[in-house]
């Protein structure tokens, strides 16, 4: 097993009346769509689980939380965060540097984009200088850029534990 690995997450969900709209377990109060999906369908803490556990050989989220059944409805992704990160850890990985982007038309991520970081930087147990948060929009082009839904990508870096 090599020292250093890479996971790579993208995670998508359609915007709908009536959710809220959580990104990276922060909250946007004034959105007037919220992401639809069977747990809080926060996107950008989806791709940065997927992320975690492709670094790791982990599989995916919906190996780990389907979306079969009630057990995950409506679930918080940050406590989800928890258990990939305790998941990583078990399997003698300790997380790096996490890098990601939001892709959405609106609100705007700028305004929270510090809340972000602090938030997620806090969930995986790292300095805040080792998680990094930017947004995009789609420029009016595809689901994206119609304000029809919000992707996320991320990347994560986990490096093998020592002893």
């Amino acid at each position: 097993m090599s020292g250093v690995r890479s996971g790579l997450g993208w995670d998508s969900h359609r915007l709908v009346a009536g959710r809220a709209l959580i990104l990276g377990g922060v909250l946007f109060p004034d959105a007037e769509l919220g992401l639809d999906g069977h747990s809080d369908a926060d996107v950008l803490t989806h791709a940065i689980m997927d992320a975690l556990l492709g670094g790791a050989g982990l599989g995916d989220i919906g190996v780990h939380f389907p979306d079969t059944g009630d057990a995950y409805k409506d679930a918080d992704s940050i406590e989800l965060l928890g258990e990939v990160l305790a998941a990583v850890r078990a399997e003698g990985f300790v997380v790096v540097h996490v890098d990601a982007t939001v892709m959405m038309e609106r609100p705007k991520v700028s305004p929270l984009r510090e809340a972000i970081r602090d938030r997620l930087a806090e969930a995986l147990e790292l300095d805040r200088r080792s998680v990094n948060v930017k947004a995009c929009t789609g420029e009016g082009m595809g689901f994206i850029g119609r304000g029809e839904g919000v992707a996320a990508l991320a990347i994560a870096t986990l490096q093998e534990a020592a002893g």
